[in-house]
């Protein structure tokens, strides 16, 4: 409502009150703007009131008597007086009745108030809502009054609840505790094994590595400096069944790193802390060389208490494996002995002569020697190599070659060089022929050494005795001499009196040129009686028949390797014979 300067603001049905604003018109020509879109317009200071209202000058026994004008309509509404002393007026309104609230001026306005929900504690124990009012009772015995529910509960089942609360709090705190203990040891683990690796690569040199890989711009590209987080992935954290050999010095897994490269990762059991140096620069160096007979090394890792070698992995098993293997017979022909023999030979002179820094093996064994998807022969060292200076003749050395093939000198002067290297290879020539582990056990029972019982019956019998009976089947006897004559010189007592590898090699390499020229002869004359026996042949010349042959004697090595030799014995003597 808004009249002569009135505005109605707040009507309260409750108190019957009316708040209302209106204009001081005593100040309104100091405050009168002129506008003249609107002449009238003024502005002052607003006043306040409240003031009582009523709904009709009627009193309350006249409105009761006058019911169709009553204006309480709601069954559950009074009647108020309202009188004026000031000017005489009288009159009255409408209130809902106690216990109820709502607007009394329209039906079923007044409605129950709930007072045990509206009202908290209004009893100390059960609350009992009734029309217009409410009342109060105790609980049974047995029972309790529960104020988050407003109801009675049976003091077993309060107890079973309050039990079931601070079990489930407890159980949560104590596995809230539990998790953050975890957490914070698997943390201090993490820490603990963090420090531990840092100390182990700085043991290692792992300094002098890094530095000596930042020198060389050839070294930054090849050589490889491997977490042991990197390795633990590659090898499902070593486990047992990546195992592919194991022996005197460690074992060896196979890995896949994250590029998908195979590789056969070497761990050693224990290393000279005072050779660690000469370690590091033997890394630096081999890991440079790059040879198709010498199995790769990519690098190492430092982070471990001994260090761990990463080299190429080579699938088909070493040739101690496919030698003396129990569970199968011989898978190489001749032919393939004489080039495995040939081709490790050179990657033995290539260590003594040809590479950066001459080197020294050590503990060359057929199990040393590997073979790749084509039965190509790789030469793999574990850590026995040593770097020579160029003015260095020898070495002295502990003990770290294998049995049966170590160099006899070596018990006389403490010296191993070059020389022991051509001495080791004797006795893998010996197996070649023999078939027999360099430590065997005779028929007697007893155990001989390969290379004495070889050089004896050399001396005492004819040599084809003891020759296995497939190489007899597949060899010349000028073939099976030679090999044996070069054997017996590996094998001299003075290392002076040994040929060089490179003779070695040079002497296998024409065993190998005269066996080709024999194959090729074999197959022509194998054509020229189809030709005899098959006139229709004549249209063949001898050119296309001597090439026919070259190529057939190109891929004899792996058309004459039968496939015998299981995934599942891959690697298992590496390394793996140290008697």
């Amino acid at each position: 409502m808004k009249d002569d300067g009135y505005q109605v603001t707040h009507i309260n049905l409750d108190e019957g009150t009316v708040d209302i604003k209106f204009m001081a018109y005593y100040q309104q020509e100091a405050f009168k703007i002129n506008i003249d879109e609107e002449p009238n317009l003024y502005m002052g200071p607003w006043g306040t009131s409240s003031v009582q209202w009523a709904v009709s000058n009627l009193t309350c026994q006249e409105a009761l008597m006058d019911m169709p004008s009553n204006a309480c309509v709601s069954i559950n509404s009074t009647f108020l007086v309202v009188n004026s002393t000031m000017d005489g007026f009288y009159g009255y309104r409408c209130k809902c009745s106690r216990g109820f609230q709502g607007n009394p001026y329209v039906r079923k306005g007044c409605q129950d108030i709930d007072e045990c929900k509206n009202t908290r504690d209004i009893c100390e124990e059960v609350c009992h809502n009734t029309t217009g009012s409410y009342y109060c009772s105790k609980c049974l015995d047995k029972m309790d009054y529960d104020s988050t529910t407003m109801q009675c509960t049976s003091t077993k089942r309060k107890n079973l609840l309050l039990g079931i609360i601070i079990g489930l709090g407890s159980g949560f705190g104590v596995l809230l505790l539990s998790m953050s203990g975890v957490f914070i040891i698997h943390r201090w683990k993490r820490y603990i094994q963090s420090q531990l690796r840092r100390k182990y690569f700085r043991k290692n040199q792992g300094l002098l590595l890094e530095h000596l890989i930042s020198l060389d711009e050839n070294a930054s590209e090849t050589t490889r400096i491997f977490s042991i987080g990197e390795l633990e992935k590659a090898t499902n954290n070593f486990h047992q069944t990546r195992i592919v050999g194991h022996g005197g010095h460690g074992m060896v897994y196979k890995g896949i790193l994250s590029d998908q490269r195979v590789v056969a990762i070497k761990k050693s059991k224990v290393i000279d802390q005072g050779e660690i140096n000469q370690f590091i620069n033997e890394v630096a160096i081999l890991s440079q060389i790059n040879h198709r007979n010498i199995v790769k090394l990519f690098g190492c890792c430092l982070e471990t208490e001994v260090p761990l070698l990463v080299y190429d992995f080579i699938p088909n098993g070493s040739l101690f494996g496919i030698l003396h293997s129990n569970s199968i017979t011989s898978c190489l022909s001749w032919a393939d002995c004489i080039r495995i023999a040939a081709e490790s030979a050179g990657a033995l002179s290539y260590l003594h002569s040809a590479a950066s820094i001459p080197v020294f093996h050590r503990d060359v064994k057929s199990s040393n020697i590997l073979l790749d998807g084509n039965y190509t022969a790789k030469v793999v060292d574990f850590g026995a190599s040593r770097l020579v200076s160029i003015d260095q003749t020898h070495i002295v050395t502990n003990v770290q070659g294998t049995f049966g093939y170590l160099d006899p000198e070596y018990y006389y002067t403490g010296h191993l060089n070059e020389k022991s290297d051509v001495y080791s290879f004797g006795v893998v020539l010996i197996e070649l022929l023999i078939r027999k582990e360099p430590i065997f056990t005779s028929e007697s029972g007893s155990k001989q050494n390969l290379s004495k019982h070889f050089l004896l019956v050399l001396k005492a019998r004819w040599i084809t005795e003891i020759v296995v009976v497939q190489v007899l089947d597949e060899a010349t006897e000028e073939e099976i001499s030679s090999v044996a004559s070069l054997a017996e010189m590996c094998l001299r007592l003075r290392g002076e009196d040994r040929p060089t590898m490179k003779h070695v090699e040079m002497a296998l390499r024409a065993l190998q040129t005269e066996r080709l020229k024999l194959y090729r002869i074999d197959s022509i004359n194998g054509k020229e009686k189809e030709r005899f026996l098959n006139p229709t042949s004549d249209n063949d010349s001898p050119d296309q028949v001597v090439a026919a042959d070259s190529s057939a004697s190109a891929n004899s090595p792996s058309e004459n390797i039968k496939t015998c030799y299981s995934f599942e014995q891959e690697w298992m003597s590496y390394d793996g014979v140290s008697h």
